[in-house]
């Protein structure tokens, strides 16, 4: 059986190699797409997940267990990307096409089952334009749909991850929605 993401924290604290090596396993591919869909920058959210795991080693003593380890990791992702945006102040509301290597970004290049061609043609460009509206929204309202959309993390959580209130969590979430409504109508 597996040890649980809770017990190999204990014994990364523990200065415990393999325990650690099994958290960057089990959390890299995750901590490089939130940093990403954060920061929108590939070399940035590289940079910033290899320290989120910098900070999982020196802190890990620090896990209490008052939260799901996840919960707490993602915590360390997002304030390491809100405090390189406040930093660097290059957040541009309008975004910009960055993405990966290949010129795509990680959510543009997500499998949806179809069977006729043109139908493709027209929910890919929905979902660069959906995806594209994402890039718009503020740093805070970005992470909250993230981390709903593709960490399925409950609003307990993400209020967690964002040291906030569940209500806070739920405006972030509304008006981002909203934003996205709107933006989308205003496409058809």
């Amino acid at each position: 059986m597996e040890p649980s993401d809770e017990a190999l924290c204990q014994r990364a604290a523990k200065r415990d190699e393999a325990a650690f090596e099994l958290l960057v396993e089990r959390y890299q591919g995750r901590a490089y797409r939130l940093a990403w869909s954060i920061l929108r920058n590939p070399e940035d959210a590289r940079d910033l997940s290899q320290e989120a795991f910098i900070r999982l080693y020196e802190s890990a003593g620090s896990f209490g267990g008052r939260a799901k380890f996840s919960t707490w990791f993602y915590r360390i992702v997002v304030n390491l990307c809100l405090d390189q945006k406040r930093k660097r102040r290059w957040w541009r509301p309008w975004g910009g096409d960055e993405g990966d290597d290949q010129g795509e970004s990680f959510l543009e290049r997500q499998p949806a089952p179809v069977t006729d061609p043109v139908d493709k043609l027209g929910r890919d460009r929905t979902m660069k334009d959906l995806w594209a509206a994402v890039d718009r929204l503020a740093p805070r309202q970005r992470a909250a749909v993230v981390l709903q959309v593709q960490e399925e993390m409950a609003t307990y959580e993400i209020a967690e991850v964002l040291k906030c209130s569940e209500a806070t969590v739920r405006v972030h979430l509304h008006r981002a929605l909203s934003a996205l409504r709107k933006t989308m109508k205003e496409k058809r």
